[in-house]
């Protein structure tokens, strides 16, 4: 009962998954986007490989809380996703979960922008996969979630 926590963008897309039990998330590494076919068929694999049962994507809202052309387009692919896969895909508030993702990885000693970069989208849906699994356990729900 895996759950894969997913930060999309146009150009990389960060992945996160869950223990079976749904409890911790952990880095799952990024995808290059290589077009919607192709991602959606990357992504069919890790959750063959994952045993993934249930998907969360990043969803950007403005810091006021408005949803511009990003979040439609996130909302579009999990659509998809759902589609595609034959899975329940929930969208979540992710407007601090870059940043904070890049904080802990300055902390933990990532120098450079250049090195924080190629993990930053990974620990960012390891950050809103925890975030859902702790609502998921009854945990009060941050403004500007969607189920």
């Amino acid at each position: 009962m895996a759950v894969l926590g997913i930060d999309w963008g146009e150009r990389r897309i960060g992945l996160a998954v869950s223990d079976p039990e749904g409890v911790i998330a952990t880095p799952a590494g990024v995808l290059v986007s290589v077009g919607r076919k192709k991602d959606l068929e990357a992504i069919r694999q890790v959750v063959a490989e994952r045993a993934v049962t249930e998907i969360v994507v990043g969803l950007p809202v403005h810091m006021n809380g408005s949803r511009g052309e990003a979040a439609k387009a996130a909302q579009k692919f999990a659509a998809q996703l759902s589609s595609a896969l034959g899975l329940p895909v929930e969208t979540l508030d992710e407007r601090w979960t870059t940043a904070e993702a890049d904080r802990a990885l300055s902390e933990a000693g990532r120098s450079g922008r250049k090195r924080r970069k190629q993990s930053i989208d990974s620990m960012a849906a390891t950050i809103l996969l925890r975030t859902y699994l702790e609502i998921r356990a009854g945990r009060p729900e941050p403004p500007g979630s969607t189920e």
